[in-house]
This record gives C-alpha cells, structure tokens and sequence, in this order.
C-alpha cells in the first residue's frame, strides 16, 4: 500500500500545469514568463473574443504586467460555456470615475481622483469665526430676558466661589515639658472671607505653665490670593508682652510644593526694628485619623535688637514633631517633643547673661478649629 501511495504522489506531481483548470485555483503558479509587448498592434489580443476560462495562464508573466498596460475600461471578459458568468471589467473601474488606471508602482499622474478630494478637510483656525460672535453674549437672555437671567448669574458666581465663610483655628495650644523649666504656647488664627479676599485674625504667645505670660502677640490682615495656591497678606501687629510695640506687616501664606503650608512675614516696628518669621508644616496620614506633622520655624532681626535680648542675623529656630489623632476633624489631641536653639549673636547674648541656648521638649496640647 505505501508503493501504491508514492507511485500516486509521484504521478500527481508530474501532471503538467498547462493541463490544470484555472476553476481549481485561486492564483496563477507561474509569474516568470516574457509579457507580450502591448505596442505591438499585432501581437495584441483580442479580449472580447478570449475564453479566460480556457486560456493557459501559465505563460503569463503578471510580475511583469503592470496595470498600466491594461485597459480595464475596454476588456470584455465573455465567460466560457462551462463558467458562471462574472461581472466586466468595463463595468467595475475601480471606483475611478472616468476609467482612469492608477500605476501600482507609485505614480498617481494618471489617476483621477474624483470625489475622492484629500484637501476638503477644513484647517484648524486660531480664531473662532465671526458668526460665532454674532449672538448675544448670553444665550439665555434672548428667551428669558435680561432681568430675568441676571439673578440666576448672579446665584451660580456666588454659588462657585463668591460666597463667605469664616474658620477659628487652633493650630496649636500645648503644654511644654523641658529639663528645669514648663511652659505653655499658643498658636491661634481665624479668618473671614471668599476665595480672593480674606480678612485675617493671628495670635501667638507663650510664658511659663501656670504662670506669667512672657510674650505674646495679635496680628489683624487683609489677605488677597495672588495664585491659586498663595496669599499676600498685609497688615498690623500688636505686640503685648514683654512691652508694647506695634508693627507693619507684609507676608505670604499658602501651600507650596509637596503639600507644606507655609508662612512668612516682614514686620517693620514703630522703633524702625525689622525682623522675620518664617513658618512650615506639613500634615503626613498614617491612617485616616492618625496624622504626623513635623515643623520647623526660623526667625531672623536685620539690626540688634537690645530690649528683646536680639542680635542681627538669624535668632532663633524651631523645630518639632507632632503625633495626632483627630477624634472628629475638629478636635485632635497630640503628643510631640520639640527643640528650640538660638542663633548667631542672639546665642551669644544669651551665654553672656548665663542662659541656656537650646533645649528639648516633650509636648502635649491640642488642635482644634470652628
């Protein structure tokens, strides 16, 4: 059986391919054949009488026929008796109009290109029409009327960002538990306003627990966004203890990058006395209600100060962490430590009148707001 089986491969493949019916393939097998010149009256076939169904493909060069030397417009392609009559070249075109063949090598000269217009796209404008401006400024106002439209403008601004609100914030009222010495410190602001104009309301202090208070301070602002995320702020300050001194203040307070809020201020005394503050915090989530807040604070005189123990140049920084736990967002006691040193001349001032010039302190308080 297996001699029977080759002898009939053997056979099958040694079958001319002139013999084969063009019905039993879908692709001519042979493309390296010569083409006939089409410039050569003579040689040139007669396709309306051509029996395709009968004509030995196998001589035919179709690498070599380009497109071009056909024309489709004019074949006529008869069916054979024993073939299914096929639509016409003549009818189809190719989706060309006018019969027009497109050279498959890449030259598109002879082709007509009909409805088929790759520039009718329009082009993006840098400007909106005119008739875009035509109409009124306020659609609605041309079914509604003006009267009838002004107040309901006037509720969506106030609606999306002209309304009033207020907040008192308690960002910090602590009891601070040092080597030799307790203290208290208070750290309150408030304001009243919409998103552009804000009037604000600071106050910072701070004395021994249970006893006198050694400084303390209120400030009254007018605050003004100059971005989305920024304040200029501008106003006066009352100094209370330890004497009484009023001051000019210009600063800014907001949010700048990776989410620290930040304050900063100029204060320009009634004695000619300029000094700065600089604030910073920043609230880390372990857990919803668990919050970290490291902070750091610097303050600087450009003159020597000699009633408040100052020397020009930096005076004092700051820093502390703080572990809060909000019961509810408005109530969130904390436990911390914090340490405090003082800079430059203002150290040496200190060491001269035998004081300490830094130290470390554990913290418990709470933060609040209303």
């Amino acid at each position: 059986m297996m001699r029977i089986a080759a002898a009939a491969i053997l056979l099958s493949g040694a079958a001319p391919l002139t013999a084969q019916d063009h019905q039993s393939h879908g692709a001519h097998q042979s493309h390296g054949a010569a083409q006939p010149s089409t410039t050569d009256e003579e040689n040139t076939p007669d396709h309306g009488s051509m029996d395709h169904g009968a004509m030995d493909h196998s001589a035919m060069d179709h690498g070599a026929m380009g497109p071009s030397a056909m024309d489709h417009g004019q074949m006529d392609h008869e069916p054979a008796a024993d073939q299914k009559p096929v639509e016409t070249h003549g009818d189809m075109q190719h989706g060309h109009p006018d019969g027009a063949v497109m050279d498959q090598s890449g030259d598109h000269s002879g082709m007509n290109h009909g409805q088929m217009n790759h520039d009718a796209a329009p082009t993006p404008s840098a400007t909106p029409p005119a008739r875009a401006l035509d109409g009124p400024r306020h659609a609605a106002d041309a079914i509604w009327g003006d009267q009838a439209m002004a107040s309901s403008r006037t509720q969506l601004a106030r609606e999306n960002g002209g309304m009033t609100t207020g907040v008192l914030m308690v960002e910090r009222l602590e009891a601070r538990i040092a080597s030799g010495e307790d203290a208290m410190l208070w750290d309150i602001q408030g304001w009243y306003g919409g998103d552009l104009n804000r009037v604000f309301i600071k106050s910072e202090g701070e004395g021994e627990l249970g006893g006198s208070v050694e400084d303390a301070e209120i400030q009254l602002l007018y605050s003004r966004a100059i971005g989305p995320f920024f304040d200029l702020q501008t106003g006066a300050r009352l100094d209370l203890e330890p004497e009484t001194r009023s001051h000019l203040v210009l600063g800014v307070q907001g949010l700048a990058p990776y989410m620290w809020h930040v304050d900063a201020a100029l204060f320009l005394s009634d004695r000619g006395d300029l000094t700065a503050r600089i604030e910073g915090e920043y609230d880390h989530k372990i857990i919803q209600q668990l919050i970290l807040q490291p902070r750091a604070e610097l303050e600087l005189a450009a003159q020597d100060i000699a009633e408040r123990d100052l020397g020009a140049g930096l005076t004092k920084f700051e820093t502390g962490l703080r572990l809060r736990y909000e019961i509810t967002r408005e109530f969130a006691p904390y436990i911390g430590v914090g340490y405090e040193t003082s800079l430059g001349e203002t150290a040496d001032i200190a060491r001269a009148q035998g004081r300490g010039t830094h130290g470390l302190a554990f913290l418990a308080g709470i933060r609040a707001w209303f």
